[in-house]
């Protein structure tokens, strides 16, 4: 488990390119057969990134969180970003296919992730968890890709045509603080969230996937007045501090997972900030 702390706008102002990168880029996550994790000071929560493809992967406690199990403290939510692949936790298996999610609740005791792997040509399972700590325990709840909350946002004029699938949500599966979902382009629009907002009540990460390998994505963050980009890859992800904006553009279309964690769950609790007015 990597840790990465909490920065100020004040400190991001003086960043190159590679400090930048190395605060709030997650470029490696996956790694065949392992569980990867960065623990991020902005809410306590924590990244983590599992690919079976040899064997299955059980997710360790990690020893920088102190707990016997990873979910004795905590809560999360789970997206399948690759092949299908299937999460048994305590027993219970949970068959996930591409952009699935799956929430796990407090006090659960094992998790194992595998691929279902149907020729040398297929891909393994990717599995994304976004943690954060709980107060309470919710029952671990299933839902199937495109089976979520849909929510259409955007115009083709604007390059923004994107349908939002809420996941865990005020509205949906209950949590105390993880709010997730996946948010996919439609062909020919690139910009994931214009205008650009920040919410100051939760921190929040996002994690592209879905994006060819020769593509990029700039990513914008920063204050609205200051801001920085990232140039972010497949399957990579940004931690996005509340005070910073977070939006982007990609050169093809694509889906990201966002997930988000604070004072709040409201979905449309955001500040908003025209395109005009930043610098």
């Amino acid at each position: 488990m990597e840790q990465r702390y909490a920065t100020s706008p004040e400190h991001v102002a003086g960043m190159g390119t590679a400090e930048l990168r190395a605060r709030f880029l997650v470029a490696d996550l996956f790694a065949d057969d392992q569980a990867n994790a960065v623990y991020t000071h902005h809410d306590r929560v924590v990244l983590v990134g599992v690919q079976p493809v040899t064997s299955r992967v059980t997710l360790p406690s990690f020893p920088e969180i102190r707990s016997e199990t990873f979910f004795e403290h905590r809560e999360g939510g789970i997206i399948n970003v690759g092949g299908p692949g299937s999460v048994v936790v305590d027993g219970e298996t949970f068959e996930m296919g591409h952009g699935s999610c799956l929430y796990v609740g407090r006090g659960a005791e094992s998790v194992v992730f595998a691929s279902v792997m149907d020729g040398e040509d297929s891909a393994p399972a990717r599995f994304y968890i976004v943690s954060a700590p709980a107060h309470t325990a919710h029952p671990t709840t299933f839902v199937e890709a495109g089976k979520g909350n849909i929510r259409e946002l955007g115009d083709a004029l604007t390059s923004n045509r994107r349908t939002i699938n809420q996941y865990i949500h005020e509205g949906g599966i209950r949590s105390c603080q993880v709010v997730m979902g996946v948010t996919t382009l439609h062909p020919g629009s690139m910009w994931n969230t214009m205008p650009a907002h920040t919410h100051d009540r939760r921190m929040e990460a996002y994690l592209y996937f879905d994006l060819p390998a020769d593509a990029r994505i700039i990513h914008i963050m920063g204050e609205p007045q200051e801001t920085r980009h990232l140039v972010v890859a497949d399957h990579q992800a940004v931690i996005s501090p509340s005070w910073s904006v977070h939006s982007g553009v990609g050169t093809a279309s694509y889906s990201f997972v966002w997930a988000m964690a604070g004072e709040n769950q409201s979905f449309d609790d955001m500040d908003g900030f025209a395109i005009a007015d930043m610098r």
